[in-house]
């Protein structure tokens, strides 16, 4: 019996002791989870102070700014056309009568007033009369050479001589065309040559000696002769 006892005695002590180590576990646990509570609160708080000491500056800039940006607003002012002028009436005014004058001598005889006769006007006969439109008046002629167009004329070539050939121009083998203006004159000759193309070895020169001999029909304007302006060409070609 004493062993019994002895024996419940010692379970229940050791039962004892385990809810004790179990609350003991617990309360320590439960302080443990308070702390790391307190010190997660901590740790964000202090996250948001800094969070908010970086931003806060830029945010109070920002609406420094937009306080600093005021609207301005134009405000127009309204113009009233003022109304037009009533046009006045006008009054007409009453036209005058007239009013004879009496005669003051009613006795005496009035003067006769002699009407003149018209004067006769002479009309030529209608046989005198020609019907038809009057000629144009003569056309000027013009001063100094004119370009060939219109009712000018060309002037037509009547003699050609040929040019010479020089004999540097012939060993060397120049060919080609020379270029030349002119005024052809009223009596068909050729005159003021200047050359506008030319060639080397002295055939610019020869072609204008032979273009001061060439003679022509002159240029005519209303059938009359007129000095123009006329290019000519000359062709140099070896055989």
């Amino acid at each position: 019996m004493a062993n019994e006892k002895k024996s419940g005695a010692e379970s229940k002590s050791i039962e004892m002791d385990f809810a004790t180590g179990e609350f003991t576990t617990f309360v320590r646990e439960d302080v443990e989870d308070k702390r790391r509570v307190r010190w997660t609160m901590g740790i964000a708080v202090v996250f948001h102070v800094i969070l908010l000491a970086i931003t806060f500056p830029k945010f109070a800039s920002e609406m420094e700014t937009v306080t600093k940006e005021q609207r301005i607003y134009v405000v127009q002012q309204v113009r009233f056309k003022p109304p037009p002028p009533k046009q006045q009436q006008e009054i007409p005014k009453p036209k005058a009568k007239k009013v004879p004058i009496p005669d003051p001598t009613p006795d005496e005889p009035e003067p006769l007033r002699l009407e003149e006769p018209e004067p006769e006007i002479d009309l030529p006969d209608l046989d005198d009369i020609v019907f038809g439109i009057p000629d144009a008046p003569p056309v000027a002629e013009p001063e100094g050479p004119i370009h060939v167009g219109g009712d000018v004329k060309a002037p037509v070539k009547l003699l050609e001589p040929k040019p010479q050939y020089t004999e540097i121009a012939r060993k060397a083998r120049i060919e080609g065309v020379v270029i030349v203006q002119a005024i052809i004159d009223k009596q068909g000759n050729v005159t003021n040559v200047k050359v506008l193309k030319g060639l080397p070895m002295g055939l610019a020169e020869e072609a204008v000696k032979a273009i001061k001999r060439w003679k022509f029909e002159p240029a005519t304007l209303n059938g009359k002769p007129v000095d123009v302006y006329y290019n000519l060409t000359v062709h140099f070609h070896l055989q």
